[in-house]
């Protein structure tokens, strides 16, 4: 008997070295391919981290009213003086690649009460002259110091104060949060009233300091400055 094939009858099981060969070749196409896709996407988030980080480098702060207040406290013999004023407007824009600053937040002057109204007409009439300056402005130029991307930073701000019709260069420390869509910061810092030209408002019995503290409470939201 014969154990090989009997002549002119094919194989029931026909050699597949080619269909491999062509099943191989397709998966390395396929799997180049995605490969191919997986860098392009990495790539294109790439620029696109990089333009939002870009575009983030200059920012325009604005102050909401309800959470933006300038409270004062100044000291006598007998007891403590505290009040507050009220912002009226407030846009700064802020580079945080140079830790350049423009713009300005300004309150109103004749908002301020101490929750006398003898006391206060006094102040608004002698001290501040508020009708007739009734605006007081800060108008900030740089940061130094690192504003970060998360937590509270501890920075000084530089600008220009301006009360009773002159300004005067100041340098304020100021605690700063910084988030994609809002901000918040706090700061604390003297304003030598007298030294600034305006009247010391004591009396014979009742001493007075010649500066005032201010405390700043700030926030609002972030926006993207225009180009």
């Amino acid at each position: 008997m014969s154990s090989g094939l009997q002549p002119g009858r094919e194989s029931a099981h026909p050699t597949c070295v080619g269909s491999t060969s062509m099943v191989e070749s397709i998966k390395m196409k396929a799997l180049g391919l995605a490969l191919l896709a997986r860098a392009m996407a990495a790539a294109f988030f790439m620029c696109a981290t990089f333009a939002v980080t870009a575009s983030a480098q200059r920012i325009t702060l604005q102050c909401d009213p309800g959470q933006t207040t300038a409270k004062f406290v100044l000291g006598d013999v007998l007891h403590t003086v505290r009040g507050a004023f009220k912002v009226k407007r407030c846009d700064i824009h802020f580079d945080s690649s140079s830790g350049k600053l423009d713009g300005e937040m300004v309150f109103d002057a004749t908002s301020g009460q101490s929750g006398n109204d003898g006391r206060d007409r006094k102040m608004h009439k002698e001290v501040l002259e508020s009708a007739r300056y009734p605006e007081i402005v800060f108008r900030p130029d740089r940061v130094s110091g690192t504003v970060g991307s998360a937590g509270v930073s501890s920075v000084q701000v530089h600008g220009m104060f301006g009360i009773h019709g002159a300004e005067h260069e100041i340098t304020v420390p100021v605690e700063a949060k910084l988030e994609v869509d809002h901000w918040s910061a706090s700061a604390h810092f003297p304003v030598p009233y007298a030294k600034w030209g305006m009247k010391n408002p004591s009396v014979l019995f009742l001493r007075v300091g010649d500066s005032v503290d201010i405390d700043f409470q700030g926030a609002g939201a972030v926006k993207a400055a225009a180009q």
